[in-house]
């Protein structure tokens, strides 16, 4: 299968190089797309001085810097456009092993909609995270699992593999999220539509490089976003009770 990973990227300098020739070793097999918000430290320059630039990596630079949600729909829209076959989503700052890309696709080809390398189901876990952190993320996949009434234990998850017709059948490209609200929007609208979805156990390890990209607001959002949705399902079904489904495109 055509595959592509894409990479979102802002001032992501000091990674960048070491994961393009990670996935290289890794997955040799699949193209690279980055994904690049006009980063002022320079990593566009790094992608271009890649060996494989022009052909088995790319990059997508844009001008505006409007969250991880915006850049990944840019990705998808481009890996969409090009008929990929299987699109996989990963940070760029290495927390997410490039050696398990070849099982999220491993997953695929065993029969999976959406591949998610997941934190949070047998042989999964987290590094160099302070006990607050984990208590935090275990509590927010939580809280989503239980308002969404999701099936998947790693909601908030930023490595996933995708079919092409798993992207189409969720309308990918018309979400208007952003952050962590990104991941589950995805998560959710992929449950909702009847895809199979498959948790593959990875170690997610914390950035040893750059800075993370989290704030305050991007949980917020998800806190407030996960109860709309929620919301917005229940008017559905109380105004259209024949409608499985009042929501997801």
């Amino acid at each position: 299968m055509e595959s592509l990973v894409v990479v979102p990227t802002y001032n992501e300098r000091g990674a960048i190089t070491d994961l393009l020739a990670a996935l290289e070793r890794e997955v040799p097999s699949a193209d690279v797309l980055v994904v690049d918000d006009s980063s002022p430290d320079g990593t566009a320059d790094l992608v271009r001085a890649d060996p494989r630039y022009g052909v088995a990596v790319f990059l997508l630079e844009r001008d505006v810097k409007d969250g991880l949600g915006g850049a990944y729909r840019a990705g998808f829209a481009w890996a969409l456009n090009l008929h990929y076959e299987v699109v996989v989503q990963m940070d760029a700052d290495l927390s997410h092993p490039p050696e398990r890309v070849s099982a999220l696709f491993a997953a695929l080809e065993g029969g999976a909609d959406v591949a998610v390398g997941s934190r949070y189901v047998k042989g999964g876990h987290v590094s160099h995270w302070t006990l607050r952190r984990r208590m935090l993320s275990r509590a927010g996949n939580q809280y989503v699992r239980l308002v969404l009434a999701l099936s998947t234990h790693d909601t908030t998850a930023g490595f996933k593999a995708f079919r092409a017709s798993a992207l189409r059948s969720i309308h990918i490209t018309s979400s208007t999220s952003n952050g962590y609200c990104f991941q589950v929007e995805n998560a959710w609208r992929a449950e909702r539509h009847g895809l199979r979805v498959v948790e593959v156990p990875i170690t997610f390890t914390d950035r040893t490089v750059g800075e993370s990209k989290m704030s305050n607001e991007i949980v917020r959002e998800a806190l407030v976003q996960v109860l709309v949705w929620r919301m917005h399902e229940i008017r559905a079904r109380v105004l259209h009770p024949a409608s499985s489904f009042g929501h997801a495109a």
